[in-house]
């Protein structure tokens, strides 16, 4: 009865109100895995004048990177280092010398001996910590570079590996009267005898919890492995102990094994039997997904600059109710203690932003104040972790920050402190640096321009060439910085030279004549009257005739790609270019993938002119020209045909080595690349967030650390020779989930609808057979540490060895930026898969134009150049435009036309949509309007899954 007392002295609401303002005013979005803890030694209504809470962790998770937020990690990295200091964290001295030398870093900064050694006088974060100084100072002379951030995450790695982390032991005796200790973890109930662990007892094996009055009981399922008994039988202090610590009990089960919030049971209408608590809040899953939502509006927690109190009780602030001397009602404050031995530190807090979310609610707090151990914690609040009514929410929920390719561009992006880019959820925002189109104009144009199909077909070949010169335009200079580079090969500079300048060359001329032919149309002149300019198959066919000398610089872009990544594996200077020059607003695809552009438009002439011929009358004027056209480009795309399909493959294994850490011969002849995406791996700690990745002769599983370039750690892999597979949902009562069984390991794992458990099972069981018949790559060979990037739920056994603290370590070198908007990203975050047929498709379907768009709850609309490519959406202000300025991944949206209630009365408008994000755009015409819907339909609807891989095939061996 805490909150409105702030408020109201003569009026009470519940700890959840005080909890939620808490949230609120920390814009803490992930607070679920928060809570309230308070002691309660007596079962009276009291107003005391200090009564203290403290804000602390609630839920443990297994793996700190299912911790989405940097204010997160923040807050528990708090908890880990009041636990040390309190001792309540046990660990060899080796452990506690790393983890404090990850603690002083984020404090002081990088490594110099007079105040490391100083500050560690000074300050004290672990019992007995002056035998361990020297220890502590060779630890963080390794830590150099680190930032706040990344020194939380090692801080949490090290923690998480610890027996004893999260652990809150409660007291009991079994029925021999034996003194034990009671724990709950994500895992189930487990047994302790001092600090050592003696039983456990997953959630899989318990049946039922329950407690009669001091008697705590576990009903296990039956098991004739097993000689437990059926029921188990612990003696706890109360029976307030015991309610306290089942309570606990359903909250962790609830949150770590449920899907969703369990829903309330009826209340019986006479009587009721046992007690009526029921877990509320959102479950960890709901939470991952909310936060991965919500993440385009979220406000940048500030990790730069951060000073903190060495003092153990500073750790975690206190919410404390004090009379204040100038009123009878009670004051709300929330602050770090302080004393004499911090106030230099407490200076460098008042002066610096100290992560601006984490800032004291009231600065006349700032005294000492003491309080006795919590001996029956239990925690209120933890519903939802964030107020609607929130006022940093509440102005930035309006705002969606662009990002194309990390970099930011008109204010459009978020700003992350630890260099990462922002989730590829980010909606784009252009606000005034588009133009709105007033509904007079457009009408205007409607009368002014041709509305016959063939010169909108026409039209889409000039708005997606000048796309293509641009992006030709990429490659020269890329050419320019790389023979600027010494260190490149000379024979590498000549084939990129030879390859793309004459192609550049010949586009700008062809562009040049379809502009200006377009212009006759159009009415410009008074040429159209006699109808000679209106067509385009005589531009078309005298052009691609012109491009026949060129088709042997096509057929070097398969060896463009190739020398160009060996030469990057010998030479690390020309490796950290391309890295460089690829973070360029104007690279806003893949760099490989703009090497392959000249193969891809081929397709793209071949598509118009068969559009144009099945248009076209026998009799048209321009119908024999578009024919001959369509012969000539057909005919150098079944030459090109084989060697497009190889590239395309081997630069989806190159751009799927940037994204995989953990991973020596990836690209290796003969491994073709089928499926990545998202599935949950089951494990005795729960179902966890995993990408997947299918090729043709293993399947890598991997997950995404909190890392400076955003790369993906493999877990593990599981070759296909020898697998079979079998749906589980039943077996193991998880909704879409199948079985992997391998020669040497079986893993269980849940797709997130049963579309795509069906697509991933399909994949996988084609793949398999095709690895029976095939001499593929040995998948020994994919990586050659792959055992020490295993995970701890990955292994058979539970428990890890303390002092295996090699994955925690981070390099001293600082690692190169990394895209974060590539496609895996884009899966991980929306929750889904992509195939490779289904990228085989979006290379055909590219599209630019002009359309015009508006927001959910906005007036006016845009007018925009967009490009449609690589599953995505780029918003320009014109097509002269260097570089986009927002993107929008489509993977998971929708596309659908307005309904009635929408109120949209325009023509050719279609709209798109995922969750709360709705888009609107409008074309200019019936052609447009069913071309973009048709290029988009492709990104978002799941492409039918007849296999083409037996079809492939051919090409690739």
């Amino acid at each position: 009865m805490l909150a409105k007392w702030y408020f109201n002295q003569n009026s009470f609401s519940s700890g959840k109100v005080l909890f939620d303002l808490v949230c609120s005013h920390m814009n803490l979005i992930e607070g679920d895995y928060f809570g309230l803890e308070f002691q309660n030694h007596q079962k009276m209504m009291v107003r005391p004048k200090h009564t203290t809470l403290r804000f602390a962790v609630k839920f443990f998770p297994p793996d700190h990177a299912q911790l989405l937020e940097d204010l997160t990690r923040y807050l528990f990295a708090l908890q880990i280092k009041q636990d040390l200091s309190s001792g309540r964290l046990p660990c060899n001295d080796s452990s506690a010398a790393l983890m404090v030398s990850h603690i002083i870093q984020s404090e002081i900064g990088d490594f110099e001996e007079s105040q490391c050694r100083s500050h560690l006088l000074n300050n004290n974060y672990i019992p007995e910590q002056m035998p361990l100084i020297d220890k502590i100072m060779e630890f963080h002379s390794k830590n150099i570079g680190q930032t706040p951030a990344e020194s939380d995450y090692q801080l949490l790695e090290v923690a998480r590996r610890l027996e004893m982390y999260g652990i809150r032991l409660h007291p009991a005796k079994d029925r021999e009267g034996t003194r034990l200790s009671l724990a709950v973890a994500h895992t189930g109930v487990l047994v302790f005898q001092g600090q050592t662990k003696i039983n456990a007892f997953n959630w899989s094996k318990v049946r039922k919890l329950s407690f009669k009055r001091k008697r705590f009981l576990i009903k296990l399922r039956p098991d004739l492995n097993s000689s437990y008994q059926d029921t188990l039988e612990f003696l706890m202090a109360s029976r307030d102990c015991c309610k306290v610590f089942w309570k606990i009990c359903v909250e962790y089960h609830a949150f770590f094994r449920l899907f969703e919030e369990p829903k309330p049971k009826p209340k019986p209408v006479l009587f009721t039997r046992g007690s009526s608590f029921r877990f509320s809040g959102r479950t960890q899953k709901q939470v991952i997904d909310y936060v991965k939502e919500s993440e385009f509006k979220k406000i940048p927690f500030e990790s730069t600059n951060r000073a903190l109190q060495a003092q153990p009780e500073h750790f975690l602030g206190r919410i404390q109710y004090r009379e204040s001397p100038s009123s009878s009602k009670p004051s709300l404050t929330m602050s770090p203690d302080v004393d004499e031995s911090s106030k230099q530190s407490q200076q460098r807090v008042d002066k610096s932003p100290l992560r601006s979310s984490m800032v004291d609610v009231s600065a006349r707090s700032r005294e000492k104040h003491s309080s006795s151990p919590l001996t029956v914690p239990y925690m209120m609040g933890s519903k939802s972790g964030v107020v609607s009514n929130s006022p940093h929410l509440s102005a930035s929920s309006g705002h969606s920050h662009g990002m194309v390719n990390g970099q930011k561009s008109l204010e459009l992006c978020s700003h992350s402190p630890d260099g990462r880019q922002p989730s590829p959820l980010t909606s784009p925002l252009l606000n005034d640096a588009c133009s709105v189109r007033t509904d007079d104009e457009d009408e205007a144009r409607r009368k002014r321009f041709p509305t016959d199909r063939a010169y909108f077909i026409a039209k889409e070949l000039l708005t997606t060439e000048r796309t293509y010169v641009k992006d030709l335009e990429v490659i020269t200079s890329f050419q320019s910085a790389v023979g600027q580079d010494e260190a490149t090969p000379d024979s590498l500079k000549n084939t990129i030279f030879s390859t793309f300048e004459p192609l550049h060359k010949f586009h700008t001329g062809f562009l040049r004549e379809v502009e200006q032919r377009l212009a006759l149309w159009e009415g410009r002149s008074n040429a159209h009257i006699k109808g000679d300019y209106q067509r385009i198959g005589d531009v078309m066919l005298r052009n691609l005739q012109g491009l026949k000398p060129l088709t042997a610089n096509l057929h070097k872009q398969s060896e463009l790609l190739v020398e160009l990544e060996k030469s990057c594996r010998v030479s690390r200077k020309l490796e950290t270019l391309c890295k460089d020059f690829e973070l360029q607003k104007v690279c806003y695809i893949p760099l490989n993938v703009f090497i392959l552009r000249p193969l891809h438009r081929l397709m793209h002439y071949k598509q118009i002119l068969e559009r144009l011929c099945k248009h076209y009358l026998a009799t048209h004027v321009d119908f024999r020209d578009c024919r001959a056209a369509l012969a000539d480009v057909s005919e150098v795309v079944d030459q090109l045909q084989g060697s497009l399909i190889k590239m395309e493959n081997f630069q989806k294994l190159l751009e799927l080595k940037k994204d995989l850490i953990g991973v020596d011969n990836l690209v290796v002849p003969g491994r073709e690349f089928i499926r990545l995406g998202c599935l949950s791996k089951l494990s005795g700690k729960g179902l966890q967030q995993r990408m997947f990745f299918l090729f043709s002769d293993v399947i890598l599983y991997t997950s995404r650390g909190m890392t400076a370039t955003n790369q993906f750690k493999v877990h593990g892999q599981l070759p296909l020779h020898g697998m079979t597979i079998r749906e589980s949902e039943d077996e193991w009562g998880v909704p879409h989930a199948f079985t992997l069984v391998g020669l040497q390991q079986s893993v269980v794992v849940a797709a997130s609808s049963l579309t795509e458990m069906e697509k991933w099972m399909e994949d996988i069981k084609t793949a398999i057979e095709m690895a029976k018949t095939r001499n593929g790559p040995s998948s020994e060979l994919l990586t050659s540490n792959l055992t020490d990037n295993k995970c701890p739920e990955d292994s058979s056994v539970e428990a890890e060895s303390e002092d295996d603290m090699a994955a925690s370590r981070i390099s001293l070198e600082r690692p190169t930026p990394h895209r974060g908007n590539t496609m895996v990203h884009v899966c991980w975050h929306r929750n889904t898969s992509v195939s490779m047929v289904d990228f085989s498709i979006a290379v055909e379907n590219q599209l630019s134009g002009n359309l015009l768009r508006k927001f959910k709850n906005s007036n006016g609309w845009q007018k925009l150049w967009v490009v449609f490519t690589n599953f995505s959406l780029f918003f320009y202000k014109s097509h002269q435009d260097d570089y986009p300025l927002a993107s929008l991944p489509l993977l998971g949206y929708s596309v659908t036309i307005p309904s009635e209630s929408e109120n949209i009365h325009k023509d050719y408008v279609f709209k798109l949509h995922f969750k709360s994000h709705v888009y609107y755009f409008r074309s200019e015409s019936e052609y447009t309007f069913e071309r973009w819907m048709e290029v988009i339909r492709s990104a978002t609807v799941p492409s039918s899954r007849a296999r083409v891989l037996n079809s492939k095939e051919s090409h690739l061996h």
